[in-house]
């Protein structure tokens, strides 16, 4: 009797023993939380401000996702995808109906080889590194296409899982980040001309928010080049995922990219109804800062635990296969045989 007695108070005095020092740690996390959520919106808010560009909000994103758990994660994911629509629509009111149809025309015709070609050599590649078939085809659709997007409606039609899901978002997401930094440096070193630029990086980098941010920090013609070519391209996601349903044999919900849609009826509105242009000029404001609000999201939502869950094969799958698209356009460019 009395040993248990003995045994009753050594478990208590443990388990206070455990309390008094877990305290501190709960404090540290409370503390750390707290941060997280200030460094949050104190970004927020900067990347609405004159002083933040594109690439410079992605990076300070990326420093929130790295270093603080995100408080509002999913929150935060849904509203870059919507507020990325948004703003390519917004952006549509700063230019022209003539220049987006002669643009899209040329455009077309290079993204359907591109698309191919990608997807061809992203197979291959999969095969060679011994990557699981459903990452290579999805981060092949990713770079073939438009990114995120891209992967997500193929990924839906294939009942691909979460895990795969992940994988293939999280090294296209990467990839991302590092080509809107690293794009406008190689374009001012290599003294391509914005029209060249916007080509190239319409063609070469995966999603749309990055092609725009890239084309927005090189200039106002690069950024028109670059926003309409990418649509173009991002078109390819409807009967992609239709090709994909259709080889598996079975019936799928496909969604349209109706805002590419809306972003030709802004720059009709912006060509044929002048009387407008002051409205449409604060709305193409809006459109970029809403873009630079949109890669701080995006760059906010990748974590150490995204770069850990990738992998190195499907990342280096990824890594190869962009190296090669962007070499071959930014080569084909310059010899002038992709031009508009």
């Amino acid at each position: 009797m009395g040993d248990s007695v003995k045994e009753v108070r050594f478990l208590s005095k443990l388990r206070e023993l455990i309390g008094r020092m877990g305290q501190p740690n709960r404090r540290l996390l409370q503390a750390t939380s707290i941060m997280g959520i200030l460094f949050f919106t104190s970004g927020l808010v900067w990347a609405t401000s004159p002083w933040a560009s594109p690439p410079a909000a992605l990076a300070v994103g990326l420093v929130f996702g790295v270093a603080f758990a995100h408080p509002w994660r999913k929150q935060s994911q849904k509203l870059s995808k919507i507020l990325l629509q948004v703003c390519v629509v917004g952006l549509g009111f700063g230019m022209s109906f003539h220049e987006v149809i002669r643009v899209g025309r040329s455009g077309f015709a290079y993204t359907i080889l591109g698309i191919c070609f990608a997807m061809l050599t992203g197979m291959t590649l999969g095969r060679l590194l011994r990557v699981e078939r459903t990452n290579a085809l999805l981060v092949s659709v990713g770079t073939a296409i438009c990114g995120g997007s891209a992967i997500a409606a193929v990924g839906k039609v294939m009942d691909a899982s979460d895990e795969q899901m992940t994988v293939s978002l999280g090294t296209v997401f990467i990839l991302n980040a590092v080509a809107l930094m690293v794009f406008p440096i190689i374009g001012t070193l290599l003294g391509l001309s914005q029209t060249q630029f916007g080509l190239w990086a319409a063609l070469a980098i995966h999603d749309t928010s990055s092609v725009v941010g890239a084309g927005a920090k090189y200039g106002t013609v690069a950024l028109a080049v670059a926003t309409t070519v990418k649509l173009a391209r991002a078109i390819w996601i409807l009967p992609i995922s239709v090709a994909t349903a259709a080889a598996r044999r079975r019936k799928a919900q496909i969604q349209f990219p109706w805002f590419i849609l809306f972003f030709v009826v802004a720059a009709v509105l912006n060509s044929y109804f002048p009387s407008g242009a002051p409205l449409f000029g604060r709305l193409t404001d809006l459109g970029k800062i809403g873009l630079t609000v949109t890669l701080y999201l995006i760059g906010s939502n990748i974590s150490t635990s995204t770069l850990k869950t990738v992998g190195s094969r499907p990342l280096i799958l990824g890594l190869l296969l962009w190296i090669i698209v962007a070499a071959l356009s930014l080569l084909l460019i310059q010899k002038g045989i992709i031009r508009l």
